[in-house]
């Protein structure tokens, strides 16, 4: 049993070995691949040409022969210079990675830089906005934002930004006009024959190349500031509208409330004249009673119906300036709530 256990841990130690082994050379077979589709690829034109050949007749023949006679497997010098060609390669590459990732680093630090400047303009252009529009352009009576206020600011933010604009205009072409003059200057030493030093030529075109980067900036900041303005004229105009829309409706309200005044002007006066009519009226009534109660005889049949019919004219006549009052009551309640909603 013993014996057996021996044997099966041999196995089991050689299978692992063959299995390193395996992989070892599964790991060769994909650094020979990636050189030979390398280098098919700067071979083409001769593997073409040993095409033709193939499909020539002896040439064919000559090739298979080759072929058959070519080495079943690498050298171990075939072995590390193919290592030595990867390992160069994958150093390029890493080299050509660290360049491209170093570059996008730069151009992401100078975004979020001038994302940050936007940032902090942006802050600053709020909070004078709330201190000059929305906090010391408030209208103390109203509530409301005074419009004349508002334009006035917007304008101001447009001249700042006009003139800053204009200022880069000006920057702009000076630079192109200095590029201009060393361009000529350079085109004037090539016609004169003066040959330019390699230093001297390097140093043109780092210099070039500084002057195109500054232009293009000077670009990007020229067409964000336009798109910029064009954004705030579109909120200018938008609130001059809002303005207009605003004035209108505060002038329909105005003729609104005079013609509510008046109206409750006539009403009140309705209301002193009906009072003095129903003081008239009492003073009849009690006049009247005062005058049956001095006298001691029954009147006669024809007085008493006169009386009577008087009596029920006059109780007519009251209940119409009574319900004549509680009309002028309630038009007169009626126009103060419509002043007070008007007021407000």
């Amino acid at each position: 049993m013993d014996h057996f256990d021996d044997e099966d841990a041999e196995v089991a130690a050689q299978v692992e070995e063959l299995n390193r082994e395996i992989e070892g050379l599964k790991l060769e077979n994909d650094v020979f691949r990636t050189y030979f589709d390398r280098s098919s690829a700067d071979a083409g034109a001769a593997a073409d040409a040993l095409g033709d050949d193939a499909r020539g007749g002896k040439g064919g023949g000559k090739a298979a022969r080759g072929r058959r006679n070519m080495p079943q497997k690498l050298l171990m010098e075939q072995k590390c210079e193919i290592a030595n060609a990867e390992l160069e390669q994958l150093q390029r590459e890493n080299d050509e990675t660290k360049k491209s990732s170093e570059k996008l680093v730069d151009t992401l630090r100078a975004v979020l830089e001038e994302t940050d400047i936007r940032i902090a303009e942006l802050k600053k252009d709020a909070y004078e906005f709330k201190r000059d529009i929305v906090v010391g352009a408030e209208n103390m009576r109203t509530g409301k934002t005074v419009a004349e206020k508002m334009v006035r600011y917007m304008e101001e933010k447009l001249r700042s930004r006009d003139s800053v604009i204009e200022k880069l205009r000006l920057k702009n072409a000076t630079i192109k006009s200095h590029i201009q003059k060393v361009e000529a200057q350079l085109k004037q030493k090539e016609e004169m024959g003066d040959v330019l030093h390699y230093i001297d030529f390097h140093q043109l075109q780092i210099e070039n190349k500084q002057y195109v980067g500054r232009i293009e900036e000077r670009n990007e900041e020229l067409l964000r500031l336009k798109m910029t303005t064009g954004k705030t004229v579109q909120t200018l105009n938008a609130l001059k509208q809002r303005m207009h829309a605003l004035l209108s409706e505060s002038d329909s309200l105005q003729k609104e409330i005079g013609a509510r005044a008046e109206t409750l002007r006539k009403v009140r006066d309705d209301n002193v004249a009906v009072g003095g009519d129903i003081a008239l009226e009492q003073r009849a009534r009690k006049r009247l009673g005062q005058q049956q109660a001095e006298t001691s005889d029954m009147p006669q049949i024809l007085d008493y119906v006169g009386q009577k019919k008087e009596m029920y004219e006059l109780d007519q006549n009251l209940r119409n300036w009574e319900r004549k009052v509680e009309i002028m009551e309630m038009a007169a309640k009626r126009a103060r709530k419509l002043e007070r909603t008007g007021t407000s």
